[in-house]
């Protein structure tokens, strides 16, 4: 009987790795024990997880950073503990947040063209947790809505804007979580534990909403994520130890949509997903492969399409939005794989004859913009992603100053529509410039913030000043 293949404009796709000229070299990448990506990259900026001695560091390079990176080059130093995981802003490409072993969270503010000097104060430090800090993910639609996950097993979710813990999930997780996700839209969250249970959860009105015990039989770490659907894809092990990748209905979660059996290696399988192709990127920790599937709608539902192998294991890797890829190679997919001294990018590519835009591989595409003010989500508003098209390929935008309003330092509003009287008795904000800054060192309840350079060349420093007399100076 003649076989029929199964039709897919992905069935060819390949993986090229790039060449030596094209890496970033002389690296040490972070050598703990924690199965997240250490990786990081968006249009901008790709950032790693390293070794650092007295404390954690991370380096934020620009894409265009290639070669050899000198030991000297600055990097993001303000944990005391290593840093665990790392996480771009979806709306902001100079944000990023940090998680670490000393418990806490870290957000700062990277400036336009990268790093001149090693950056060891953050924009704001969340503490909320009390154990170390390994699962560090942004609200998809939502501006300044930060999730954070410990090994204390609570999942908070901040408004960073406000620095502020507004939501905190407690004896929902028995164990150790691995991993947490958000829905497309962000009004759910999808766990996998350590008691081999994944579980969809409404953060809002902190409930659960969806559960299966033992999704996975194996002991070792399982992973799920969310699909565009609203379906749960996971990857974990057999009771004998062999990856599985698996398909779940969140409305019926007595049996999986179907089960994927792969091989007996014992790597940590991390998921990368694309909403705008229904492709499924599986990147072992420890592999020296990429195997990637497609999901449709109907039975079977996972279609293997290929595996790209190299010889080299990965220690991490990094998965790079869809805006930031070359739309003229018709190139679908980036990642950024960690080896143990260099990260080299490896470019996944249709293969097409025509130089036109090719639509189908390209439909509009999360953007930038937010939807929600974190407020509003908070509030129980939901958005979906604002699309844009990458007809003309995506120029990104100029850097965005990134600013956290204490409540219990300034409360913008009431200085604004302040009268006179009312104003010299609240906390002012003054621009000085820095050479005052000797100056001001002499009084005290003085909190200053530095911001990124302007095109001028210097530098400026926002300073609250709780003292009379220095008020009155300036």
């Amino acid at each position: 009987m003649k076989r029929v293949v199964r039709q897919s404009k992905f069935r060819h796709v390949f993986g090229q790795a790039a060449k030596n000229d094209q890496c970033y070299d002389d690296i040490r990448v972070s050598r703990v024990t924690w199965d997240s990506s250490f990786c990081a990259v968006n249009p901008k900026f790709v950032a790693l997880i390293i070794e650092a001695s007295g404390g954690g560091a991370f380096l934020v390079l620009p894409l265009q950073k290639t070669g050899r990176i000198d030991k000297s080059y600055p990097t993001v130093c303000g944990h005391t503990g290593p840093v665990l995981d790392i996480d771009w802003c979806p709306h902001n490409d100079h944000v990023i947040a940090s998680g670490s072993e000393d418990c806490t969270v870290m957000v700062w503010q990277i400036p336009e063209n990268g790093l001149v000097t090693s950056m060891a104060e953050p924009v704001v430090v969340l503490e909320g947790h009390s154990k170390r800090v390994g699962i560090i993910t942004w609200h998809p639609t939502a501006r300044n809505v930060l999730l954070s996950a410990g090994c204390d097993n609570q999942i908070v979710i901040w408004n960073v804007g406000t620095g502020e813990a507004m939501i905190t999930l407690e004896d929902m997780h028995p164990d150790v979580i691995y991993n947490v996700t958000w829905n497309r839209n962000g009004s759910l969250i999808c766990t996998a534990c350590k008691d081999k249970a994944i579980r969809v959860i409404d953060p809002r009105k902190e409930m659960i909403v969806a559960e299966k015990e033992k999704a996975h039989e194996g002991a070792r770490p399982m992973r799920a994520i969310f699909l565009s659907n609203g379906n749960v894809l996971t990857t974990g092990f057999s009771r004998m130890s062999e990856r599985q990748l698996a398909l779940w209905n969140p409305d019926n979660m007595e049996e999986p949509m179907t089960v994927n059996e792969m091989d007996t290696s014992n790597g940590v399988l991390l998921p990368f997903y694309d909403p705008d192709t229904n492709v499924v990127y599986l990147c072992g920790k420890g592999d020296s492969s990429i195997r990637y599937f497609e999901i449709t709608d109907e039975a079977p539902y996972v279609h293997f399409l290929s595996t790209f192998a190299t010889k080299e294991p990965q220690r991490g890797m990094g998965y790079m939005p869809k805006r930031g890829l070359d739309v003229n190679k018709c190139e679908i997919a980036r990642f950024y794989k960690l080896h143990e001294r260099k990260c080299e990018p490896i470019v996944m590519t249709v293969p097409r004859k025509s130089d036109l835009f090719q639509d189908d591989l390209y439909p509009d595409t999360s953007g930038p913009d937010h939807a929600l003010e974190a407020e509003e989500w908070f509030d129980g508003k939901n958005g979906d992603p604002i699309l844009i098209s990458l007809k003309n390929g995506y120029v990104p935008g100029k850097n965005r100053e990134f600013k956290v309003v204490k409540k219990n330092i300034l409360d913008t509003k009431n200085t604004e529509n302040s009268t006179p009287a009312n104003k010299s008795a609240s906390p002012t904000p003054s621009i000085v410039s820095i050479c005052f800054l000797q100056d001001l060192q002499k009084y005290n309840k003085i909190i200053h913030f530095n911001f990124p350079q302007r095109p001028s060349g210097h530098l400026d420093t926002v300073c609250f000043v709780q003292n009379t007399k220095m008020s009155s100076l300036l």
